[in-house]
């Protein structure tokens, strides 16, 4: 059976949910610590965060984003037992450590595909 729509999108779903959880686990051991940034939790704020803000946004499609973000600063804050600044600063330090891993996997993968056409 050739893979569909459905299927794709819901490997993406998962692929989303692990890239995403593990950046924001990462940034949430740094600013609350171990005890508080649980693996587990990142995942919960990362598949909530992913459903409830596509609802949102098809609902209310104009500032859909906003509450987006008011959704996932508030799933952070519960889920990490933090405050509104803080849970702002994991967010913020989960997008510059995405950045980060984006950009030195594409390079690594560039050099490598240069390696391979002989260049």
């Amino acid at each position: 059976m050739p893979f569909g729509i459905s299927t794709l999108n819901i490997v993406a779903f998962i692929v989303e949910v692990i890239v995403i959880s593990i950046v924001l686990w990462a940034s949430g051991r740094i600013l609350v610590g171990k005890e508080k940034a649980k693996f587990t939790d990142a995942i919960w704020i990362t598949v909530l965060g992913l459903i409830v803000g596509a609802a949102v946004q098809n609902i209310v499609p104009f500032i859909g984003w906003l509450l987006t973000l008011i959704i996932w600063l508030a799933l952070i804050k519960h889920f990490f037992d933090t405050g509104w600044g803080r849970a702002l600063l994991i967010a913020l330090l989960a997008i510059i450590i995405f950045i980060v891993v984006a950009v030195a996997l594409g390079l690594l993968f560039g050099i490598v595909l240069l390696g391979f056409l002989g260049f």
